[in-house]
């Protein structure tokens, strides 16, 4: 089985951070076959890459500007069996691809997420909800434990066969992050697509495949988190319309049902021993949950003028 990694890069602002990310790839157990960066519409980080990226192939996105456009292109330029995503901020350990292509030994296994662990500039913030550290681009509490399956794997570190991209198309243009606006959710609607096309496959969770995931202070702030939770629920509206609510929220609606209660029980239990971080925690779960659901109302709105199209990976 074949393998490729794909990094897709878009700022010299990481420029550090996507070396680390690059050098991560080289240092694995079992090295993947072919190392791809994907420069998303920026000619200086394109040249600069060029010049001083050794040991993978650095190609110009090709496609629609952002994050699904330049895996888009990732998955056309790779010959793997196997396309494998790491965020240009996150590095991974060195057994990361190893344990990651592991579950692949299934044939039904369509696709596997890792593990993805916040790496913080500065101290971890014991206010931060680990329910929404998806807002983070990390693994979050709530989610299930390895080998289970899952609607999608989080798009940081993640493992999909080619046959996924051949059989339903690529990722979908106006789903992604598309520079720093933070919207998501072109895995979540690339996976619903194909497992309403061949529902015997799945994906899997892959706990023991971790990565690094980089996190500034930048955004452990209020206004990031309630930013990114109102685009999170713009991305659902965006995805719910191209497979439908059902589909589109199934995980959502479960995360909220169980993973929100229990760590908002837990959070006020712990009042009388860290009362500020506590009641933060509590706030933040219900406001993320409300700004969300916000975000997904007027996001329906707007894909209802807008709609979306799949994605091509034949554009190039």
């Amino acid at each position: 089985m074949k393998t490729t990694i794909v990094i897709c890069a878009y700022t010299m602002d990481r420029w550090d951070d996507l070396r680390a990310a690059v050098e991560s790839c080289l240092n694995q157990t079992v090295p993947a076959d072919e190392i791809l960066l994907v420069v998303d519409h920026n000619q200086e980080l394109l040249d600069r890459a060029n010049t001083e990226i050794v040991g993978a192939l650095v190609v110009a996105n090709c496609s629609t500007k952002g994050l699904s456009g330049a895996r888009n292109t990732g998955v056309a330029s790779s010959s793997g069996d196997v396309v494998v995503f790491l965020d240009d901020d996150a590095y991974a350990e060195e057994d990361w691809l190893e344990k990651l292509i592991r579950p692949f030994g299934d044939p039904r296994v369509a696709g596997v997420g890792g593990w993805i662990i916040p790496h913080w500039e500065t101290a971890k913030p014991n206010w931060l909800p680990e329910s929404f550290y998806w807002t983070l681009g990390c693994s979050y509490k709530g989610l299930p434990e390895s080998g289970a399956s899952i609607r999608n794997p989080i798009g940081a570190s993640m493992a999909i066969r080619r046959d996924v991209f051949t059989s339903v198309g690529g990722f979908t243009s106006g789903l992604g992050r598309i520079g720093v606006v933070p919207l998501g959710g072109e895995e979540t609607e690339l996976c619903i697509r194909f497992t309403a096309k061949v529902p015997n496959d799945r994906f899997v969770l892959a706990r023991d495949a971790i990565v690094h995931h980089r996190v500034p202070d930048s955004r452990l702030t209020w206004h990031y988190f309630w930013t990114r939770c109102w685009a999170e629920g713009l991305s659902k509206a965006a995805v719910s319309s191209l497979v439908g609510a059902d589909a589109g929220l199934a995980a959502e609606r479960s995360h909220v049902i169980r993973a929100l209660p229990q760590e908002l029980i837990e959070s006020i239990r712990s009042f009388k021993k860290e009362r500020r971080d506590a009641t933060t925690r509590a706030a933040l779960i219900l406001l993320g949950a409300t700004v969300a659901l916000a975000g997904y109302v007027r996001g329906r709105a707007a894909v209802r003028r807008s709609p979306l199209v799949p994605g091509d990976i034949n554009a190039c």
